[in-house]
């Protein structure tokens, strides 16, 4: 069992959340048609197509990291309050343009996203900030927290492409005025 990322009507009208019919992501489905469209793209996109949830587990370490937060995919700051764990149209909204703005970032380091090159990618975003030293050394910690005892990294290997329409589910989520529910 893993992490599923639902879309759902927001805000709820009962006491459960109605999942969103999968026809508002019907369009997913051509990505996933295309025959030059990496193998784990065209499969997050047939399944998002057929469901309207992704399967989020494999992408938590990561928009974990890329956000600045743990357990963003979860929506742990809502469990935590003993709420219902949904990310809000705002929250998706927040995941979408972070997921963006790091795929855009990515372009100049080629179609795979491995840990080295998230690590760069992160530190070209943080070294022309204003607290770019002490921003370095919290990216620097994160990094070394995601390692295992011998030094390596996490063994990522994501399609630039997966990431972005990870993204486009989530800013489609946010634009729509749908929520996501983590179902774990």
């Amino acid at each position: 069992m893993g992490l599923d990322n639902v879309a759902v009507q927001w805000p709820r009208t009962g006491r459960f959340y109605d999942p969103v019919a999968p026809a508002e992501f019907v369009d997913f489905a051509e990505l996933a048609d295309r025959p030059e469209v990496a193998a784990p793209t065209a499969a997050l996109a047939g399944h998002i197509a057929k469901t309207g949830t992704v399967r989020a587990t494999a992408y938590t370490e990561l928009v974990d990291l890329l956000l600045g937060l743990d357990g963003v995919l979860y929506a742990t700051d809502a469990a935590a309050e003993d709420e219902d764990p949904v990310i809000d149209p705002d929250g998706c909204a927040w995941i979408a343009g972070g997921l963006e703005r790091f795929v855009e970032g990515h372009r100049r380091y080629g179609e795979v996203v491995t840990f080295d090159t998230v690590a760069q990618v992160l530190r070209d975003a943080i070294s022309d900030s204003r607290l770019a030293e002490k921003q370095l050394r919290w990216l620097d910690n994160r990094l070394d927290a995601l390692r295992d005892e011998s030094g390596a990294g996490p063994q990522w290997s994501f399609a630039l492409s997966e990431l972005s329409l990870l993204a486009a589910f989530y800013r489609r989520c946010a634009d729509r005025g749908f929520a996501v529910y983590a179902d774990y």
